[in-house]
């Protein structure tokens, strides 16, 4: 039988853990993790559409996006933004991947993401940038957590290209 991490994963024991399914609102229609067993998918969680770090980031995602195809890769976002934020920044960024809005945080509490941040010398929570390797199987593979925005896409799809 294999073990699946709880609500939330203690890390770094989740890696190598079945990561639970879940259905989620994403812009192409709601997005169902099991849809896409068979598939590697990579998750990459940001904090706000439209900022200069996450605008970089999903640049070099749709950059790199037909690398991550021809290695049979599924790619989408994830922010706490509304559908109707993420089609604009999707389609003036041109981004061939769906965001997942997870406005009620199920997904950020799901993969531990929502931390303390300094934002104009306050304390605020919010999602830190991070991003999970699923493999074909739905099993937790690797994780980059409080990554940069810059050189994010090229580090995640070597390691796709070696699951």
């Amino acid at each position: 039988m294999i073990e699946t991490f709880k609500s939330t994963p203690s890390i770094p024991s989740a890696i190598g853990l079945q990561v639970p399914d879940f259905t989620v609102p994403a812009t192409g229609g709601d997005f169902t993790l099991s849809a896409h067993l068979g598939k590697p998918v990579v998750l990459y969680f940001y904090p706000k559409d439209n900022t200069p770090g996450c605008t970089t980031q999903a640049q070099q995602f749709r950059d790199l996006h037909r690398e991550f195809v021809k290695a049979g890769c599924v790619v989408i976002g994830v922010s706490r933004d509304s559908l109707k934020s993420h089609e604009g920044f999707k389609a003036k960024l041109g981004l061939p991947f769906d965001l997942i809005s997870d406005i009620e945080g199920v997904l950020c509490r799901m993969f531990d993401v929502v931390k303390n941040k300094m934002l104009y010398g306050k304390k605020v929570l919010g999602i830190e940038r991070s991003t999970f390797l699923i493999d074909a199987h739905g099993i937790l593979r690797q994780e980059w957590r409080a990554t940069k925005a810059d050189g994010n896409a090229a580090t995640v799809l070597e390691a796709v290209r070696k699951l």
